[in-house]
């Protein structure tokens, strides 16, 4: 079985997609890891993540880099959104997302474009949101936890501007699968957001 779970930067739906995998007992994929990655390489390279050439050769990153902490910085998750509009990036890290969903058994897949773009025939797709101000309240707590710098005005923008980004680029923009089950968690505890997931994959296999 493959589960889709699209949506945007702090829908929940990386949280959503780790309590699917481990109550289905599947394998899971942060996709949007592959595109900090890069990102992260951009910056490590000294390069310009709007350059797409620059943005390609960071691609060939080392497998290590996916476990560097700092793939989840703010920082990192704004670069990452910037090389994501590069038709060749997208490209290049596609194959390797594609092969995860194939595997034997099946998979879970959170990002941008599993449902659309990745494994547009998933036995199920979920489109995650919330509204932009509930996303940013979400960042700004987080980092409020961490002690990382920055305020709730500037998580909104950057948000939005991920946004503007995300669903207006030319390859692969962030948008619900037509056969998507919308999931809005933007007046749901964490708890809630999982219970409701559950809940529409089950209707969904069960109506098969």
């Amino acid at each position: 079985m493959i589960i889709a779970v699209d949506g945007p930067t702090a829908s929940g739906k990386g949280t959503i997609a780790k309590a699917l995998a481990g109550h289905f007992g599947l394998p899971h994929l942060d996709t949007g890891l592959l595109y900090r990655a890069v990102g992260r390489q951009v910056a490590m390279n000294g390069g310009d993540a709007d350059d797409a050439a620059d943005a390609l050769a960071a691609c060939d990153f080392p497998d290590s880099l996916l476990g560097d902490p700092a793939l989840r910085d703010e920082d990192t998750g704004s670069l990452a959104s910037r090389v994501s509009v590069h038709q060749d990036v997208r490209a290049a890290l596609r194959q390797r997302q594609v092969d995860f969903a194939r595997q034997p058994g099946g998979a879970v897949l959170d990002g941008r474009d599993i449902g659309t773009v990745i494994a547009p025939d998933a036995d199920v797709k979920l489109f995650v949101t919330a509204s932009p101000k509930t996303r940013a309240q979400r960042r700004y707590r987080e980092m409020a936890r961490t002690n990382t710098k920055g305020s709730y005005e500037e998580m909104l923008a950057d948000i939005r501007a991920r946004d503007e980004r995300d669903t207006n680029r030319s390859e692969a923009p962030l948008k619900p699968a037509k056969d998507a089950h919308l999931l809005d968690t933007s007046d749901l505890t964490i708890g809630d957001a999982v219970q409701a997931a559950i809940k529409l994959i089950e209707g969904h296999l069960h109506s098969d």
